[in-house]
């Protein structure tokens, strides 16, 4: 039998504090924010990230960037839940909208950007692997939307070692999300 994992209280809301299953509402689950990267919920205590699953929310505002433009060796996939946002993927660039699906084979090279006028929510989920790899390729397209590197590097440190840091706290739109 699998117990109810403790939940404990953050300055920004709920993180799971041990093993096992969980219910928790986004609203109250724990959120960081980045004035550069957005804002998001992950589920899971960065002391005890899930084995298999990478899961999170994420919320851009217009010309947020979720992620510096990369590649990954494992699959990833996003559901825009709600709002407008920019994939730029493998050299191009595709509009997207709530309930557009993104299936990221593993090597695909991508990252998403926030459109339109309202904020946009995306479902992300990946596959966890130890000895997963990660680049940063040079792409002029993502540098026009302040998400590439100058350099292609395999170091996310280096990568956004321009970013600030993300703040534990809910995003500044809160209030105007689907949820509220």
């Amino acid at each position: 039998m699998i117990d109810e994992a403790e939940m404990v209280e953050t300055p920004s809301g709920l993180l799971p504090n041990s093993d096992g299953w969980f219910v928790v509402n986004v609203r109250d689950t724990a959120w960081a924010t980045n004035d550069q990267l957005g804002a998001g919920c992950r589920f899971e205590n960065t002391s005890r990230p899930f084995p298999e699953l990478g899961i999170n929310l994420r919320v851009l505002r217009p010309g947020q960037a979720n992620a510096m433009y990369h590649r990954e060796s494992s699959q990833e996939d996003f559901l825009v839940l709600a709002g407008k946002c920019l994939l730029l993927v493998e050299g191009g660039e595709r509009a997207l909208r709530a309930w557009d699906f993104v299936h990221c084979p593993p090597g695909t090279e991508h990252v998403f950007v926030g459109a339109g006028s309202d904020p946009c929510v995306i479902l992300m989920v990946g596959a966890r692997d130890p000895d997963g790899e990660v680049f940063y390729p040079v792409s002029g397209l993502a540098r026009r939307y302040s998400a590439g590197v100058e350099d292609g590097t395999s170091s996310p440190p280096e990568a956004y070692a321009h970013v600030p840091s993300f703040r534990a706290e809910h995003p500044p739109d809160w209030n105007d999300l689907p949820w509220s």
